[in-house]
Order: C-alpha cells, then structure tokens, then sequence
C-alpha cells in the first residue's frame, strides 16, 4: 500500500545507510515486538490492532451512533494525544471544511486543548441552541485545560438538560481504575471507555481516544484498524527492505549528517492536522536528552510562495519527507479563447498532471539546493489507507528513537511547565515554588 522513495537523499549520507544500521534495527524492533525496551510498558500500540478489544469497539461504534441520534455537536475535550489524533483523521477523511458541510452527522468542535477565553466563547457560541454532547478524554482528570473545559462544559449541559439528561451526554475516556475523572464517572454515570495502560497517548489515536470521535464523523473505524492492522503485519517482517526499517535509517543517517529539522510535507490541505499529530508524535518521543530532530510542516504549494525561499536557500539543516495521495477524483482545465493568462497549454489536462508535475519540479529544485527529499506515496484517501500511514509512523517513531539512544516512550520535560503554572496558579502543596517563581518574573 505504500511505496516509499528514497532516491533523493543518495548523495547526502553512505551508501550503506541502511545495512550499517542492520544490527540496531534488528535490536530495535526485538524490543518492540517484546515490550522490553526503555519504555516497554507503553509499547501496546505495536499489536493494537491484532489485539484491541473487540467488545469496547463494539461499545465505541454503538456509542457513536447515539450522539449522532441526540446531538447536533460532539464537543471533544482533550490536550495533546488526547485530541490531535481524533481531528487528524477527521480532516484527513472527512475534510477540514467538515464542519461546514451538509450532512447527517453532528458537527465536531475541539475544546480543552487551550487556555484562550476567546476561543472558548466562540466554541460555546457555535453550538448556540443546538443539541449537543460531550467526549472528554483524559487519563488522569487534572491536567488544567482539559479540566477547565470539562468544569465548563459540564454545568451548560447540567444547565439544559438536568443532572440526569447531562449524564446521558457524557461520554468518559479515561484511566480503566484511577484518577479523578475516573471517579467522576463512575460517580455520575457517564459511559466510559478505556485509555490503555501501555500505551501513551500520542500512540492512542487507535483506541477510544481517537475512535470515538472519529466514528461519531461516519468514518469507518473498522477499515481504519484494518488498514493499521495492514501495516502491522508487514512491517513486522525483519530485514533491510522492509520500509519502516529503510526510513528510519535514512532520518537517522541524515541527522547524523548534521540534518536538525525534518519538514513533513504535503500537496493535500486536508493534511495540515495530521502533520500535527505527526510532529507531537516525534517531537515527544525523539526530544530528549539534548538530542532528535525539530518536525516541523508545510503545505504545498502554499507554503512555497512563504517557506520556499527559505527551504531552497537558508541554512542548510533540513530535509524533507513528502507525502502524496492518488486523487480521488479529478478536474480538467478548460481552454481560455483569448489565452489571457497564457495557460492554455495546460488546457485540457488534468489539474493533478500539474500537481504532480510541480511536486516533481520542487524536490529536483529543493534536492538541488541541498534539502534531501524522501518521498512517501500512498493510495487515494481512504480509512484504510489512514490507518496504514498511522501505523507505519508509529512504527518508525519507535524504530526511530531506539536508534537515536532515548525512550522514545516518555515525556519528562513535559511537567516542567505543568509544575511552575500550578505553583503560579495558587494550586495547594505549591506554595514554596510559588514564591520563587514569582522572585523571577
């Protein structure tokens, strides 16, 4: 399903990128496949989806179709993992404009994932009067955005509907056995699904996480883990021409080339969120330690006439990874009589001829300009074929950090900032950090 081209970075590392690299990638993929790596304990996404639970999908999809019965919105309220992965796929398949089409699904708005007043009132104002329910993610409860939206969000549906038609749109995703919100729902009611254990939640779009909302948007969900399930069982065959392996040395061996930033590339705007989940995943899991690559995105062609005279002639620390889609469906350009803009040349051909073309001339312009380009094509969108690409840059995130020395499985710089808003917060049980910080700004 997908074909990986990597004729762009010759020139640009060794040769033998790959089979020097042999003997760690066969390490790194025994940990994973074992769950005994540095962070093993958050490897359950490698078999996910062999070995997800049949009967909570069976809950997720029923639960779906009864907010699509009840609610004119689904508010989905999560930070990070909890959110990105859900509205990857969402604008992936179903587009960013998704929101505004005609359709027979509930509209889908993101909350808890900022601290912007603004933002907030705008989210309240587009449900307006409408029906609406609530999917709150969170595997501990605390973490203050989720937490504040939740607290809001809460009392307008205790507000509308009463305590016991607000428990009916609530829809938990949380710890299986702790945690604050955790005991909130068990207190109240609410349907709760699962936050695995092993796995961490930039991996979780695979689970209730991302699956609820992304099957409240009519997306198929089971094709989606058929086609993880694809990508699991080939990249699972060892050796140097499996292509998770050949990608994760190629960035590996560029890195070491002093390559710093890896710009995610694509010719889709219904891409743009993916690539933000794509760059939390890599971002938390390769920087650490001093070490990793900056992921970083752009969207083409637009970010060629903004990024391009950077990309083909700044500082030379970058490469990119271009992804391509096969066109679903296709547009002929009409013939101009008085050739006016003079692209009557193109009359005739298809638009994607030209898209394709003007991929083609920017990787030979950037490869030229020193920016070694990887290229990564893929069927035409479908779930199947999302559920691939998440597999395979799971995948190679964890192939990836192994290689790079880190627990590509943890976060610890994460809670530094956590510690000094709570202490500036007021939050009890800070006080002393309180008084320090406050000494410093």
């Amino acid at each position: 399903m997908l074909k990986l081209d990597l004729s762009k970075i010759a020139g640009f590392i060794p040769q033998d990128y790959v089979d020097s690299r042999k003997a760690n990638l066969e390490q790194a993929a025994q940990m994973l496949a074992a769950h005994n790596g540095p962070g093993g304990d958050y490897t359950g996404w490698v078999y996910l989806p062999r070995d997800y639970d049949k009967e909570e999908f069976a809950r997720i999809q029923a639960a779906a179709k009864r907010i699509q019965q009840q609610s004119q919105v689904l508010v989905v309220i999560g930070i990070g993992g909890s959110y990105l992965g859900a509205r990857a796929v969402v604008e992936l398949l179903a587009s960013p404009n998704y929101n505004l089409k005609k359709k027979d699904t509930p509209d889908i708005l993101f909350a808890g994932n900022g601290l912007s007043t603004d933002a907030l009132l705008e989210t309240i104002s587009l449900i307006g009067d409408r029906d609406f329910s609530v999917n709150v993610i969170s595997k501990s409860g605390t973490t203050t955005e989720p937490a504040v939206a939740f607290c809001i969000f809460k009392t307008m549906l205790e507000e509308k509907y009463g305590k016991e038609g607000a428990r009916e749109r609530i829809y938990a995703t949380t710890d299986k056995a702790r945690g604050a919100l955790k005991g909130l729902a068990d207190g109240e009611g609410y349907e709760e699904f699962v936050v695995p254990d092993d796995v961490g939640g930039r991996y979780s779009v695979l689970t209730a996480v991302g699956l609820l909302p992304i099957a409240v948007a009519g997306i198929d969900i089971q094709a989606l883990m058929d086609g993880a399930a694809q990508a699991m069982e080939q990249l699972s065959v060892p050796g140097v021409d499996n292509p998770a392996w050949q990608y994760a040395a190629a960035r590996h061996a560029l890195y070491e080339n002093g390559k710093k930033v890896e710009l995610l590339a694509c010719y889709e705007p219904c891409f743009r969120f993916f690539a933000e989940w794509w760059k939390q995943l890599y971002g938390e899991s390769e920087g650490k330690d001093g070490k990793g690559l900056f992921p970083a995105s752009v969207e083409y062609t637009a970010d060629l006439h903004s990024m391009g005279q950077y990309i083909q002639e700044g500082e030379r620390l970058m490469f990119e990874t271009v992804v391509q889609f096969r066109p679903k469906g296709e547009y002929v350009i009409p013939n101009d009589p008085a050739n006016v803009d003079g692209l009557n040349f193109l009359s005739g051909k298809p638009l994607s001829f030209v898209a394709q073309q003007a991929m083609r001339a920017v990787i030979l312009a950037h490869v030229d300009g020193g920016v070694p380009n990887v290229l990564i094509q893929m069927p035409q969108l479908s779930a199947l074929s999302a559920g691939y690409l998440i597999y395979f840059f799971e995948y190679v995130c964890g192939l990836s950090g192994y290689l790079l020395g880190v627990n590509p499985f943890n976060q610890p710089g994460v809670e530094a900032y956590k510690v000094n808003m709570y202490a500036l917060l007021g939050k009890p049980g800070y006080e002393a950090q309180k008084s320090e910080l406050e000494a410093r700004l």
